[in-house]
């Protein structure tokens, strides 16, 4: 490791403050700046919460994902390019169905025409009619905390122990009818992106009994809006407070667990830190040399200390009677002293709460933020390898419009009408998750996951968990990785192959033992000769929206016809036992094993 390079006496002076506030003992030193950003081989003095503070909670640990070094993975099995509307919505959506490209290309004469039509109408989902998936979630039992507000919230769940989980169960159930059933479907795409982003992982205490507002007034109501906005809409949210600690955090015990997500996370990016350096040290941003190129330990030190006095009315910090969940800033827990970041100078004793609002001030028009909030857009709609010509104009469509309502929405469309997203196909993976709802869409299925603890909801739901991919249950404030490689181990892989192959047939018995997937019944209503070559194509066509490379579907025919002629025998719609003559061997038991073969499919499998 480089030699720690010695403080001047205005860093020394610095250092000195920076020690006292923090109860630190002994000198400190800053190191060298790092060669360049993934090439430095300092390790970070600072990635905990602040020496000598108070902290009721550990930091909470990183789990495995994805780094900032590049990813490199294998390429995708040769596959058939998908029609453009297949290719627009299943990078667009929760999955291409028969009807959804009927309806996307009756939207103009041509593709430009078309997208550009459906990119607008999605933009726009207040326009859009979605009073189905609505009543489907009104119906549906269990659902009854959706539209607490959240002072209803925290006094029906948080003070009074009653079913204190039930906001974050009916929150992440909602979540697969949403992605399955909405016809706001680029809505329910960005609200998954930003859940992600912002992550609270569903079962952490406190904020798991408000969740439900979390998910509905801050992250769903800014999906498409203004990303300074947003920033302050979750760091005042109680679910963030009570997640990273901020609530607890004053100017005689200071807790950094926020400070440091908001730059790591939210903002910067992990790839713009640059660790225990002089601010005097770090370069200008060359996009515009008025910021710094990243951020070092002491911005997040300065920032935990902007954001002291920022909490949640319940019941502490001397306000007993003050007990409703909601945010409010306490003058008296709040360091007013002079703080200095990302090259910024805060005055001290400014008015309530400006320290955090100037600073949130300066991460919205930060060039690297742009980039960073911009290449994890592109990298979920189109490439695990974000084309860097494209970060760059959308990074600038971003920062120009930095104070306009509609930011996001702008940024967003610049990405989606742009030629890598033309073009894209095949440079993505679907997660568990994605795949399970694609497969529900694709497939017809009328089921609703149920808000109770109910037996064919939870068997679902564990099923779900075992994938590793359950919405909004990633421990650590990184949120799941979006990148192919993460998910394609051996565990992720078979448990997810597992939960499809038991979609196809389970019944659901709550409810009449009506199948959760309907295959025999779309069969029968649309096929009309059940010769193993039309049904193979019937569900092919229905599933992928296009017929695979031919050596696949032929796979597929050989295991439906068994010893029967692929063209000319029909199938019968039966379900016995057959075995000296496999073409009659319970055949709707294989017509639905067929089904979760192509579910299995690496066209369907990736996007």
């Amino acid at each position: 490791m480089p030699r720690p390079i010695a403080p001047t006496t205005r860093q020394r002076k610095l250092l000195s403050e920076i020690a006292r506030r923090n109860g630190i003992k002994g000198p400190l030193r800053f190191q060298p700046l790092p060669e360049r950003f993934g090439t430095s081989d300092l390790e970070p003095l600072a990635d905990s919460a602040l020496p000598g503070a108070s902290n009721d909670q550990p930091r909470i640990p990183r789990m495995a994902g994805p780094g900032t070094a590049d990813i490199s993975q294998p390429e995708l099995l040769t596959m058939q390019r998908a029609p453009f509307p297949v290719r627009v919505l299943n990078n667009l959506t929760a999955g291409a169905t028969a009807t959804s490209i009927a309806e996307f290309n009756a939207l103009g004469a041509n593709d430009t025409a078309r997208l550009t039509a459906f990119v607008d109408q999605q933009l726009n989902p207040s326009a859009i009619d979605d009073s189905a998936l609505e009543a489907r979630l009104s119906t549906a039992n269990g659902y009854t905390t959706l539209n607490k507000s959240l002072a209803q919230l925290w006094a029906d769940h948080t003070l009074v122990n009653t079913d204190s989980s039930a906001p974050a169960r009916e929150t992440q159930r909602a979540a697969l009818v949403r992605a399955a059933y909405s016809k706001r479907q680029l809505q329910e795409t960005m609200v998954d992106f930003w859940q992600n982003h912002f992550n609270v992982a569903i079962n952490s205490g406190t904020a798991s009994t408000v969740y439900v507002h979390y998910n509905r007034d801050v992250i769903r109501a800014n999906a498409f809006g203004n990303f300074r906005t947003m920033l302050e809409a979750v760091g005042q949210s109680t679910a963030m407070m009570y997640y990273l600690n901020n609530r607890s955090n004053s100017r005689s015990g200071p807790n950094e667990n926020y400070a440091r997500e908001l730059l790591e996370l939210h903002a910067m990016g992990a790839e713009n830190y640059l660790g225990f350096v002089s601010p005097a040290q770090v370069p200008p941003a060359p996009e515009d040399p008025s910021y710094p190129i990243g951020y070092t330990d002491l911005d997040v030190y300065d920032t935990a200390a902007a954001f002291t006095g920022w909490t949640v009315k319940n019941g502490g910090n001397g306000f007993p009677t003050e007990n409703d969940g909601t945010f409010v800033y306490r003058l008296a827990m709040h360091d007013a002293g002079p703080k200095q970041v990302l090259g910024m100078y805060i005055f001290p004793e400014q008015a309530a709460m400006k320290d955090g609002r100037d600073i949130y001030d300066r991460l919205a028009t930060h060039p690297r933020v742009a980039k960073f909030i911009c290449k994890k857009l592109i990298r979920r709609f189109v490439s695990d390898k974000p084309d860097q010509a494209l970060i760059d104009s959308a990074a600038t469509v971003f920062r120009a419009n930095w104070q306009h309502p509609n930011q996001l929405r702008l940024t967003l469309r610049h990405i989606l009408l742009s030629n890598a997203f033309i073009n894209a196909w095949g440079q993505k993976n679907r997660r568990p998750f994605e795949l399970i709802a694609a497969a529900v869409r694709a497939c017809g299925s009328d089921w609703t996951i149920k808000g109770i603890s109910e037996t064919r909801s939870n068997d679902f739901m564990n099923r779900l968990a075992a994938t590793g991919h359950a919405p909004y249950d990633w421990a650590a404030p990184n949120g799941y990785p979006d990148v192919g490689v993460t998910w394609a181990g051996s565990n992720n892989m078979v448990t997810t192959w597992k939960m499809l192959s038991w979609l196809t047939e389970t019944l659901d018995t709550d409810t009449a033992l009506t199948p959760l997937l309907p295959i025999v019944a779309q069969s029968r209503a649309n096929v009309a000769s059940w010769t193993a070559n039309n049904l193979v194509d019937y569900w092919c066509q229905r599933i992928l929206g296009y017929l695979p490379v031919a050596s696949r579907r032929q796979v597929l025919v050989a295991f439906l016809a068994q010893n029967g002629d692929p063209a000319t025998y029909v199938i019968t719609d039966t379900d016995t036992s057959a075995t000296t003559d496999l073409k009659r061997h319970y055949n709707l038991q294989r017509l639905r094993s067929m089904v979760a073969m192509i579910l299995m499919s690496p066209e369907f499998m990736s996007r």
